[in-house]
């Protein structure tokens, strides 16, 4: 069975919103926009690799998808990360976004999204990876469908924004796999659901 992968950059105050620019997410007035940018080293950019390497498709929130769709695509074949956003499977949770999509390899999950997503849990495959889709990750919590979290914890707390664990979602007891800390003081943490 596929397992999903919630893989997020985060402050230590549990801030996930508008990492990787001044506009990527301005809801709520936040205007903190691209404060992980000067914490992503070479150490940084190998992890998110090896991760998106092992990763058998995307799972994304709608607000998530657009900004990647509007993003991606548009970078040079060059580029690592392009090259394996642009190719790999995307399964989009939206009610609003009218299909066919426009990003290369990309589809709707219809319907309820706790039933699409462990229809897709079941099918073959590598594990699916969740990035950004703070309400998905909300959606797929509640209905204990997060297998795993890969956070990237950053030296600096905000004070704002919207965070990865709301308040309200429920006790979830977790037990730590793997730890490495960056040059740049980024902390990556995998999470495992304890038994």
């Amino acid at each position: 069975m596929r397992k999903v992968v919630v893989s997020e950059f985060l402050t230590v105050d549990g801030v996930m919103q508008g990492p990787g620019g001044p506009d990527e997410d301005r809801e709520g007035g936040f205007q903190e926009g691209g404060w992980q940018l000067p914490y992503f080293d070479e150490a940084a950019g190998a992890a998110v690799a090896k991760g998106l390497a092992q990763t058998g498709g995307l799972l994304l929130g709608r607000k998530t998808y657009e900004i990647f769709a509007a993003y991606w695509p548009n970078q040079p074949a060059t580029d690592p990360f392009a090259d394996i956003l642009n190719n790999l499977p995307k399964h989009v949770a939206s009610t609003t976004l009218p299909e066919p999509l426009k990003w290369n390899n990309s589809t709707l999950i219809h319907g309820d999204v706790a039933a699409g997503v462990a229809e897709l849990k079941r099918q073959a495959g590598d594990d699916l990876m969740v990035i950004g889709s703070g309400n998905l990750v909300q959606t797929l919590a509640r209905n204990d469908l997060v297998d795993e979290y890969r956070l990237m914890i950053h030296p600096l707390v905000l004070g704002t924004g919207k965070r990865l664990f709301e308040s309200g979602g429920g006790r979830v007891p977790l037990k730590l796999t793997a730890s490495e800390t960056t040059g740049s003081g980024v902390l990556f943490l995998t999470y495992q659901k304890a038994d």
